[in-house]
């Protein structure tokens, strides 16, 4: 009995890492897509490429990441995906995590990346009838071509080359958000003359100062 105990203990471990191990990967690839996206749209309207990273180390924007890891949530779940229930259902979540991601930054760092004040039904600035429409567009894409690309990857969850992979991007992924958030901290704290009290606080003010923040950070905007 005990060995029988120990084996499904196993297997449910296995099946528990091969999940996060899915989220992970939906959060990478949704935040890579965001930065693909968000710099084309920034050659579009400014004729040249500009940094739109949403992270001081890598091509990634958060905002998308967590939004396609709502999706993997809700639509994994889901049997019947018409296209319409997708668009509908898609929008509303979109539009929920962009302004909450929007309300979270002004709140923690004291600044935004968007402001859509100037669109018809916006919500605050945050997100607006238009950009929930994009979201809407982009969970019927997920549904089509992202969800089944990652149900493919079932067969390498098991191989060793593949989790030291995803354990070493995790580790990475996971550095790269918390040195930018205390980047990110520590700029507002600059702005607020609260002066430097210890080593990380000069490493910060030393390595990353307002202006390398600014070029990194080129959507963002004081409030």
């Amino acid at each position: 009995m005990e060995g029988i105990d120990s084996r499904v203990i196993i297997v449910k471990r296995e099946r528990i890492m091969q999940k996060l191990s899915k989220i992970f990967w939906v959060f990478l690839i949704g935040s890579f897509i965001g930065y693909i996206v968000e710099m084309i749209v920034g050659l579009v309207q400014n004729g040249h490429f500009v940094s739109r990273q949403g992270l001081l180390f890598g091509p990634f924007i958060q905002v998308y990441g967590v939004g396609l890891v709502v999706y993997y949530f809700v639509f994994s779940n889901v049997e019947k995906k018409s296209n319409l229930k997708i668009f509908i259902i898609s929008m509303l979540l979109g539009g929920v995590v962009e302004y909450f991601f929007s309300f979270f930054q002004e709140k923690l760092f004291g600044t935004i990346s968007w402001d859509y004040s100037n669109l018809l039904f916006n919500i605050h600035g945050r997100t607006s009838l238009l950009h929930c429409i994009y979201w809407g567009t982009g969970g019927i894409l997920f549904v089509k071509f992202i969800l089944p690309l990652i149900d493919k990857l079932n067969k390498w969850y098991n191989k060793k080359n593949f989790k030291v992979i995803t354990v070493v991007l995790a580790l990475f992924i996971s550095f790269d958000i918390i040195i930018s958030g205390m980047a990110g901290s520590r700029q507002l704290e600059r702005r607020n003359n609260i002066a430097a009290n210890s080593y990380m606080d000069t490493f910060f003010d030393t390595h990353y100062p307002d202006a390398k923040l600014r070029n990194i950070y080129s959507n963002a905007k004081e409030v």
